[in-house]
């Protein structure tokens, strides 16, 4: 496992392990690594420390650049939010994808669908280019941009 620090192009920073510096960059050139604040998959490798370690001193003494991933979920640099602003994204992230269902890429047909009356009305969320996105605005479709990636497409 390796960890990197991570910057979006909004200049927001965050930490994530991946399990080589291959997989990162397999990840990152499919367009599977996103900012955690912001959703953009915009993402470089920021300027980090390295962890370093000498052989007398006991593994928990290494100088770290970042939380260890076997600290568990309270410790992990994207498991808590830091922020206000974080902490009030994962609450209506959590809002949303329980209270409605994921469509994935199917997003802009079943919200057409909805809309003309050919399915029954519920609250659905999924993903749309920005042109398609356009497009359902302007044709009436009553649609909004989430301020998060779906969970699924989050590393």
């Amino acid at each position: 496992m390796i960890q990197f620090s991570l910057q979006c192009d909004d200049k927001h920073r965050f930490d994530s392990w991946f399990q080589s510096s291959d997989a990162f960059d397999k990840l990152l050139a499919s367009g599977m690594v996103c900012c955690p604040v912001c959703g953009s998959d915009t993402v470089q490798k920021a300027l980090m420390a390295p962890r370093v370690s000498d052989s007398r001193s006991h593994p928990d003494t290494a100088i770290a650049s970042g939380p260890d991933p076997t600290s568990g979920p309270a410790h992990g640099a994207l498991s808590t939010p830091a922020t206000a602003a974080e902490h009030a994204l994962t609450e209506l992230r959590k809002h949303v994808e329980s209270n409605s269902e994921y469509v994935g890429m199917n997003f802009v047909s079943e919200a057409r669908k909805m809309h003309d009356g050919e399915t029954p009305d519920r609250t659905i969320h999924g993903q749309a280019n920005p042109e398609e996105a356009r497009k359902l605005v302007e044709d009436g479709v009553p649609v909004m941009p989430l301020p998060f990636m779906p969970s699924r497409k989050t590393n």
